[in-house]
């Protein structure tokens, strides 16, 4: 890697993101449980609460109802609040504020309020904290209209979209897996955005495509690597965006390769991989496909606190070689 290329790891592109928007926009604030002092969960918000006052960094009472409601009604009157969850899972207290809220505000009250709302949630299993601790739910939300879903795969994104989200003047979620934050790459300095609702294409391929979110992009990489000294040509699409989602990049992926394998680590049924194997069902890719579509997600079960019992719930890389494997020669 160039010298000149500087890197960061996840965690710390997204701290960077929230200080360069909190520097350029008095609007902007944060809020959660323990972000201020302690520095967060996961340490993402680390000495911010000492470079912008209290004030600014916010910690709230342990009631996720109560800070979603304060968040939405702090966009409402034109703030900028930036609100993290200390787990993904923790949003099913706060499911009013978000689904009949900030989610439907705008359209309620004929476009006159914005809800420039942006919710952080850590999200995903790998670290052993269990059935209620480690669960994927960027399905569930990005199932409602007046939601923007996001699943940064890579510090560079986490950055990028993090600033994009907080400039975007409907409410956007972005999902962070936990086992990403330790992850470095290269991170440009300064302010950037990432487009929100655009997927990017992290390897070319002609063989088949596979379609992954967060860190099944990254396992899906490692799959096609392997499977390339089998002779077999892998495209890696990352999705990014859940909603809306990008369609036009994953049809025109689908024509080429003729095959689709969707990963993902929530639970198989009803997931991101269902909606992707719909639209192409819809789409003129259907007519190019020489298989049918894969979905690749997680078990249908509660996450296990058992560490390998927990890995198996969840793809792995020797799955997606399989389920891969299987759709070119046929077996799937």
């Amino acid at each position: 890697m160039d010298a000149m290329v500087r890197e960061l790891s996840y965690a710390q592109a997204i701290q960077e993101a929230m200080a360069l928007a909190m520097e350029a926009d008095e609007r902007v604030f944060l809020m959660g449980e323990d972000i201020g002092v302690y520095g967060g969960a996961f340490q993402v918000t680390g000495d911010l609460v000492e470079r912008f006052g209290a004030e600014r960094v916010m910690d709230t009472p342990i009631s996720e109802l109560g800070g979603a409601g304060v968040a939405v009604g702090a966009a409402m009157t034109g703030m900028r609040p930036v609100f993290e969850f200390q787990f993904s899972d923790f949003a099913t207290l706060a499911m009013e504020q978000i689904v009949n809220q900030a989610a439907k505000m705008r359209f309620m009250l004929g476009g006159e309020v914005s809800v420039p709302l942006v919710m952080r949630f850590p999200a995903g299993s790998g670290t052993g904290a269990a059935a209620q601790h480690s669960q994927s739910l960027e399905a569930w939300l990005g199932h409602v209209p007046g939601l923007k879903v996001i699943q940064p795969a890579t510090p560079h994104d986490a950055k990028g979209m993090l600033l994009a989200a907080i400039e975007d003047p409907d409410p956007v979620m972005i999902f962070e897996h936990k086992l990403l934050y330790k992850m470095k790459g290269p991170v440009p300095e300064g302010h950037y955005t990432v487009p929100i609702g655009k997927a990017e294409i992290r390897r070319e391929g002609r063989d088949l495509t596979i379609v992954a979110t967060s860190i099944m992009v990254h396992k899906a990489l490692e799959a096609a690597e392997t499977l390339e000294a089998e002779g077999i040509d892998v495209e890696v699409v990352d999705l990014r965006t859940i909603r809306p989602m990008d369609k036009a990049t994953i049809i025109e992926s689908v024509k080429k390769t003729s095959r689709l394998l969707c990963v993902y680590e929530a639970v198989k049924t009803l997931g991101i991989g269902a909606e992707v194997s719909a639209m192409i069902a819809e789409s003129e890719a259907f007519d190019y496909l020489d298989a049918p579509v894969v979905r690749l997600g997680g078990a249908e079960t509660p996450i296990p606190y058992n560490p390998e019992l927990e890995k198996a719930t969840v793809p792995q890389v020797p799955d997606i070689i399989a389920a891969a494997r299987g759709l070119v020669q046929g077996t799937r």
